[in-house]
């Protein structure tokens, strides 16, 4: 039981090196045995392309070793055609008997009959195996399949004394860092790894950003701005064609080079929002807003997680961050800042 651990630990190593490539796919790595010895491994590189098992079977020297090989995969395999074809057949067509699941793919396509296919064509399968550490790292794609919209974290950061930013005067487009250059890199990396990344009108207006990857290797998410009634200029950053910039607003329907102006229902109009998204297949969102919009977010029920950095500074006086009546489940130090977790059970 330990080997396999080992080997699904590693399934695991190898799967996040996906990040931030492959969506709306999941992270995925395989190992294949062989006698206690690994002679293939692979992960999912890039949507669109090969899976992990494809790529840890190519990677096997000695194809005649597979017929009594066992193949270690954090995700349920594959039983349908899509980018790529179908990783059961595969697995079945080069002799592998024995294949152990770290958990269940629940997407329509999959939700059990790659499994079924697998034993119905005379594999054992074990499922479950460190099944805890696998849902946790593809979160992101089970939430997007079981609510039907994206997995959302929320992040924000705030000073010593509980605020989140200042009281704003002439409307000077000048962001109040309050977190460290560390906490940055790392915000950056962050963005890299979700598909999209949304702010409010008032912080447009207040910061101007550019909500792009800067600071570390990554693709740009793509920005989703709440505008209601449309107000920003289009001197601001999120006008700049760097990345794919959805407006969310009540008035407009219309798409003009890189940008979509995405009417929404003035009823709900995140969730409005969010159904779009999904239809778009993002599975995954960063709510970097102000006040107003995370406020707006937690009020709705709509967050995953929360990601809150404290930082050394201290406002005395401004706008008090947001609340989210729930006690905190990890914190690190980042530089002179810490960093507090919070899941929304």
């Amino acid at each position: 039981m330990k080997e396999e651990n080992t080997y699904m630990a590693r399934c695991l190593e190898l799967a996040r090196k996906g990040a931030g490539f492959v969506s709306p796919n999941p992270m995925v790595g395989c190992v294949i045995v062989y006698k206690n010895r690994i002679i293939g491994e692979g992960y999912h590189q890039k949507y669109g392309e090969n899976h992990a098992e494809v790529n840890a079977i190519n990677l096997v020297k000695n194809k005649k070793d597979l017929v009594g090989a066992t193949l270690y995969v954090n995700l349920e395999p594959c039983c349908h055609f899509g980018k790529t074809p179908p990783c059961c057949q595969l697995i079945v067509k080069v002799g592998i008997s024995n294949v152990v699941i770290g958990s269940k793919d629940n997407s329509k396509k999959v939700n059990g009959l790659g499994i079924k296919y697998l034993q119905d064509n005379n594999v054992k399968v074990k499922v479950g195996l460190l099944k805890k550490e696998c849902l946790e790292l593809n979160k992101r794609f089970f939430t997007f399949h079981q609510k039907n919209r994206p997995y959302i974290i929320l992040k924000w950061a705030e000073t010593k004394d509980g605020f989140i930013d200042t009281y704003r005067e002439g409307k000077k487009k000048k962001i109040n860092w309050i977190s460290s250059e560390n906490s940055k890199t790392l915000v950056h990396q962050w963005r890299a790894n979700e598909d999209a990344i949304l702010v409010g009108r008032t912080t447009v207006e207040n910061d101007n950003p550019k909500l792009t990857v800067r600071e570390v290797k990554g693709i740009n998410p793509v920005r989703v701005i709440l505008d209601p009634d449309l107000k920003l200029g289009f001197d601001c950053n999120i006008f700049d064609k760097s990345s794919k910039t959805i407006i969310a607003n009540l008035i407009l329907e219309k798409k003009k080079d890189n940008i979509v102006y995405l009417k929404c229902n003035e009823e709900d109009m995140i969730l409005s929002l969010l159904n779009y998204l999904y239809q778009l297949e993002i599975i995954s969102i960063i709510i970097e807003g102000g006040l107003k919009t995370l406020t707006n977010f937690i009020n709705n029920n709509y967050w995953d997680e929360a990601r809150v950095f404290v930082g050394n500074k201290l406002f005395k006086n401004g706008l008090r961050s947001p609340v989210l009546n729930k006690k905190w489940i990890s914190k690190y130090e980042i530089g002179q800042d810490t960093l507090f977790k919070y899941l929304n059970d």
